[in-house]
């Protein structure tokens, strides 16, 4: 701790020769919650108690023991990741995590089946967000379901959604806090299309449909996320990102922008600022893109940087930040634990640029000063501080969180089997 403290005012006098007050930038990452992902604990499999589990061109690879199979372990997973996590966190839940031991349709769900989640929510002092699940169903078996032909099966997944939004307005209402609502949809095509715009088009009245009953903007937020295509759907992705930045923009929904749902070249900094001069907020989900949609555990790299600088940039506040990665190559807890850490690292790095200088330089064309002060800013003790974080939060600093992963691996998931 005495190290800690040492390294932390070192890097304070460091930071405050470029102008920086990390008090500053530390109460402001107080303030930014980072909502985890239920789906990393098992494998995207929930806990329905019939169909279920990954499809519609999405697929957890790999298999780590200890993978969660209850509620119960799941929130015992989740519990030890909050213990290695400093800062604000939130939980994203999706529609399979139901907690109940009947079998629900989906079109039926209801709030009292996630009242254990709610419960617990309330022991952690946490926020949930939630998110229809329009996958691993018979009823999606043709990865199609708000844009289907059959008028019965649009329907169902219509009153899925008008449940689904229920529940997040019930779980904003009960913890006092928004509960962000995310509606992701596999639907599409695997070979030439030849109709599009009749796709698209039923898709916009199945949407409408489900957010037709306005609901308390204080409990819930709504999302529609994008994507460029999926395993199965190749030729032709239903939800486009044009379809749904216009429909957003249209019906004042929060976007969706998730890092691996572009073109390989594209990023997703870029894209904040130019939605946020037309949306109010928006929501992003993070992940790692190998090769395009993989999925995997969020790296402290240079487009996660960019990420963290634009949220920063653009307001903290107007940006709601969720994970989204699903790899059973490695320990999920320390899966959920590396990326949010490494997401808060970003954001720290951010909150500890000299903005209102580089403002300045950028607007008075000091392009040189401003660029040498970028790369000086890059070999500045950003881990003396996070580290600093760490210790305020009682939570293991730099690699030593890996002594209770590694704890836990041994006394609890390698007991499962």
């Amino acid at each position: 701790m005495k190290r800690t403290e040492k390294n932390f005012k070192a890097a304070c006098e460091c930071y405050a020769a470029v102008g920086v007050d990390v008090e500053k930038a530390l109460a402001a990452l107080e303030e930014i919650p980072i909502s985890l992902h239920c789906w990393q604990g098992d494998d995207v499999n929930g806990f329905e108690k019939h169909a279920g589990g990954a499809s519609g061109g999405i697929l957890a690879t790999g298999n780590y023991p200890g993978r969660a199979r209850t509620p119960e372990e799941l929130r015992m997973d989740l519990e030890q990741a909050f213990r290695l996590i400093p800062g604000a966190k939130k939980l994203n839940l999706h529609a399979i995590y139901l907690d109940t031991p009947k079998v629900v349709e989906r079109n039926a769900i209801e709030p009292r089946h996630f009242q254990s989640w709610i419960d617990w929510a309330k022991a952690q002092k946490c926020g949930l967000d939630f998110n229809p699940t329009y996958f691993g169903h018979p009823k999606a078996a043709d990865n199609l379901t708000l844009a289907h032909p059959d008028k019965g099966i649009r329907q169902f997944w219509i009153e899925h959604g008008i449940a689904c939004r229920k529940i997040a307005a019930a779980m904003g209402k009960a913890l006092g806090q928004v509960c962000i609502m995310n509606t992701w949809i596999p639907d599409g095509f695997k070979d030439i299309t030849v109709d599009r715009k009749g796709a698209r088009e039923r898709l916009i009245t199945s949407l409408d449909a489900c957010f037709a009953e306005k609901l308390p903007a204080k409990y819930m937020r709504d999302a529609v996320e994008s994507k460029l295509f999926g395993i199965g759907v190749e030729s032709c992705t239903v939800g486009s990102s044009e379809f749904y930045l216009a429909y957003a923009l249209k019906n004042d929904l929060l976007l969706c922008l998730d890092s691996g749902h572009f073109h390989p070249t594209e990023v997703i900094s870029d894209k904040i600022s130019s939605v946020l001069c037309f949306l109010d907020e928006i929501l992003l989900h993070v992940s790692h893109p190998v090769r395009w949609d993989s999925d995997h555990v969020v790296l402290f790299d240079d487009e996660l940087r960019n990420i963290g600088a634009e949220i920063i940039r653009c307001g903290a506040k107007r940006v709601h930040i969720g994970l989204d990665y699903f790899d059973a190559t490695i320990n999920r807890v320390a899966a959920w634990t590396i990326g949010t850490r490494n997401m808060q690292k970003a954001l720290l790095a951010a909150l500890l640029l000299p903005q209102k200088k580089l403002n300045a330089l950028e607007k008075s064309f000091g392009n040189t000063e401003k660029l040498a002060l970028l790369e000086e800013c890059k070999q500045l003790p950003l881990g003396a501080v996070y580290d600093a974080f760490c210790a305020r939060h009682d939570v293991p600093a730099g690699f030593g969180f890996m002594d209770e992963v590694k704890a836990y691996e041994k006394k609890v998931l390698a007991k499962r089997g």
